[in-house]
């Protein structure tokens, strides 16, 4: 028996405040048990009440003689202790908490939360919330509706975790005016116990859960372990596809991060690393969070993106043409022989290439002839069929056709039937045979989109890992030299010297205090040179004016020193000037950057994308949680704007493609094995031309506390 399932299955139930007077929680969550036709045995506990709903109540938990699966607990904090503590000796197996009160509130009520936890915990409860809606099981060997929703929803193969109670009455109701039918649906508020990890793994291994919904306010949980277990669960033995939506978009602290990378990344970075690592689909709407939910629950995927759109008007059909492209997707080009088959079905005036207008008189024969052949033809992936309501329309009648095709073939198909009273009949009968269908043709189409995405993720290839031998000792002695001194960052050179231990290739970079040492040094290295300012005070060298690039001889080296200098004394005059830095200017090379910002449970989140000065402009970047491994890298690569122009744009050079995923690898590596590190920067990374590898012409290390949490070996 899992533990979760005292908590969905529960054979007897007590409602620990359970009230007679009708608008109490108490009273319209046990009347909701009650009138759910729940299949177990109910017991109402109130001390002050003799029956409620014409059922004895018992005067507390300990009276009740027969065994206790769950309790539902509708009392203040305290009281609730005092019933928590009740329900260890009556040896119940789960508790769910729906009184707000608690963590929420402030640090008496969290000081009383966190007890209420342990206790559960020694004991071996499972507890759901405090402050939560409850949960609902609506299965016919079930039916339990423990929950202040009074609305039970039909029984389906979706399963539904949200972390807001008020939500889900919303979305109850918006399942059932979308016919929806729901498998496990739970709200788990302040998650002292149970949280998304567990009900993610249950409902994995729950057979009637088919696809799972979330909505999500933040995480506590180590970000790779949760990668980890989720991406079993979308890619394993038995793939189940999760979609989110995750509320909270705002990320005001990062404007505060020393570097570019802590600038962009903010906390939504994560969320996106991490549903992107682990194969989670995630939605802008509680819309689209049905919408692709529904489009799962027909169980085909394509073979690829090229799609094959019917419709019976051209405007609507140009409005899913245009939506492909947005979805990730393509219009697929028939092959002659469906051309011919579609010529000989369809009038003169109707278009037989992709997207094919069937026109607006189209009988049901028109639609069924078209689909036929568009399915069958070896470039099509899948299809999506708009009818939209005429005189001629047969609703029902191309409704059937298309479950008659749809069974025959191993090709998504979806629907848009525009509409509501005129379609109705069709609508009811393609939801009945779990053929997704929506109200607009754009719905559709992103909806054949998110079918595409779990098909790529589902057949992804997994690259053979690289193996590096870095020198990690030498560079843990230069952060310890740094924390030696006091100080809580890597000077250019130091941090050069450790990338160098991580296979980034470096250039010969030399301090120089005075104008004629840099003279000096110029003179060793070879013109051109690059110099910079070196200050603890000056972070960003640019914006002090503390760069000066390609100085040809040792007077413009001079020149650069002093307008160095000087520059950065204004930008500010409390700074620390050391001097400059002397560097050999880098061969020419595209701009890219490097980064990593540690967030606390998550661990270091590394970065790549777009580098130079205008990083921050275009975001053009991606994320992931460390560690990764190649195939991470080689995804990040190929998820930014930058990529093409690195991929041999329009007949140009390729770039070192395979350097930059060794480079992030290897980046992955130094912040796992360095905990110290809470922020960095390689910008820019100069990519050279394939074969020729990736220079650092610029870094910047920041340090912090050591933090040697979420250290786990990464296997993708």
């Amino acid at each position: 028996m899992h533990s979760l399932d005292a908590i969905f299955s529960p054979k007897s139930v007590a409602v620990i405040g359970a009230s007679s007077k009708p608008g109490k929680v108490g009273h319209d969550i046990f009347e909701n048990i009650l009138m759910g036709g729940y299949n177990g045995t109910l017991y109402p506990v109130n001390p002050n009440a003799k029956s409620i709903q014409c059922i004895r109540a018992y005067p507390g938990l300990l009276d009740i003689d027969d065994d206790i699966d769950l309790a539902m607990i509708i009392l203040p904090p305290k009281l609730a202790l005092k019933a928590v503590e009740d329900c260890v000796e009556k040896q119940v197996k789960g508790i769910i908490i729906v009184s707000a009160g608690f963590r929420e509130v402030g640090e008496e009520g969290l000081e009383i939360e966190n007890r209420i936890a342990d206790i559960c915990m020694g004991a071996g409860i499972r507890l759901v919330g405090p402050n939560c809606l409850g949960v609902i099981n609506p299965h016919t060997d079930i039916k339990l509706n423990a929950s202040f929703s009074a609305r039970m929803p039909e029984a389906g193969n979706i399963s539904f975790i949200s972390q807001s109670g008020a939500l889900c009455t919303a979305v109850l109701d918006f399942a059932a005016d979308r016919g929806f039918g729901f498998s496990k649906f739970i709200s788990i508020g302040n998650k002292a116990d149970v949280n998304e990890f567990d009900l993610l793994r249950y409902y994995h291994e729950d057979p009637h859960t088919d696809v799972i919904m979330i909505y999500m306010e933040e995480l506590r949980l180590c970000g790779q372990q949760l990668i980890d277990t989720v991406k079993h669960i979308t890619s394993g033995d038995r793939p189940t596809p999760i979609v989110v939506i995750k509320s909270g978009k705002t990320s005001a602290g990062a404007a505060a991060a020393a570097s570019h990378t802590g600038a962009i990344a903010g906390s939504e970075a994560v969320y996106d690393a991490i549903f992107d690592e682990s194969g989670v689909i995630r939605v802008e709407t509680v819309d689209e969070l049905f919408d692709y939910a529904q489009a799962f629950e027909q169980k085909k995927l394509p073979a690829g993106n090229n799609i094959a759109i019917i419709t019976n008007a051209g405007g609507p059909g140009i409005v899913a043409t245009d939506m492909t492209e947005t979805a990730g997707l393509k219009l697929a080009k028939f092959n002659k022989k469906t051309i011919e088959v579609l010529a000989s079905h369809l009038p003169s005036t109707a278009n037989i290439h992709n997207p094919v207008d069937v026109i607006g008189d189209a009988s049901r024969d028109r639609y069924e002839k078209s689909l036929d052949a568009v399915i069958k033809d070896e470039n099509v992936d899948g299809a999506l069929v708009i009818l939209t309501p005429q005189s001629m329309t047969n609703a029902i009648g191309t409704a059937e056709a298309i479950v008659k095709i749809s069974k025959r073939t191993s090709k998504p198909i979806v629907c848009s039937f525009m509409g509501i009273i005129d379609v109705s009949e069709g609508v009811n009968l393609l939801k009945e045979h779990d053929i997704p269908t929506y109200k607009f043709p754009e719905n559709a189409a992103k909806s054949f989109g998110a079918l595409y995405k779990q098909a790529k993720w589902l057949n992804r290839q997994l690259l053979a890992q690289f193996k590096f031998k870095h020198n990690k000792e030498r560079a843990k002695e230069i952060i310890q030299s740094c924390y030696d001194k006091g100080q809580w960052y890597l000077g250019e050179l130091d941090g050069l010297e450790v990338l160098s231990c991580y296979g980034f290739k470096t250039l010969p970079t030399v301090l120089a205090r005075t104008e004629d040492e840099a003279v000096k040094h110029a003179d060793d290295i070879g013109y051109p040179v690059v110099m910079k300012i070196v200050s603890p005070q000056i972070i960003h060298k640019s914006d002090a004016g503390g760069v000066k690039v390609g100085m040809k001889n040792p007077e413009e080296v001079k020149k650069a020193f002093n307008q160095i200098v000087d520059s950065a004394s204004k930008f500010n005059p409390e700074a620390e000037i050391e001097g400059c830095l002397v560097q050999q200017m880098a061969p020419r090379g595209w701009e890219v950057i490097m980064g990593v910002n540690r967030y606390p449970v998550f661990g270091p989140l590394i970065m790549f994308g777009l580098g130079g000065i205008f990083v921050e402009i275009f975001k053009d970047v991606a994320f992931r949680i460390a560690p990764i491994g190649r195939n991470n890298a080689y995804n990040m690569l190929r998820k930014v704007k930058v990529f093409s122009i690195l991929n041999g744009f329009r007949g140009e050079p390729r770039g070192d493609v395979e350097t930059l995923e060794k480079n992030l690898v290897s980046l992955s590596d130094l912040v796992i094995d360095n905990p110290e590190i809470r922020e960095l920067d390689i910008n820019p990374l100069l990519v050279h031309r394939e074969g020729k590898g990736a220079t650092v012409a610029d870094v910047r290390i920041i340090l912090s506390d050591p933090d040697p949490e979420c250290v786990i070996t990464c296997s993708e």
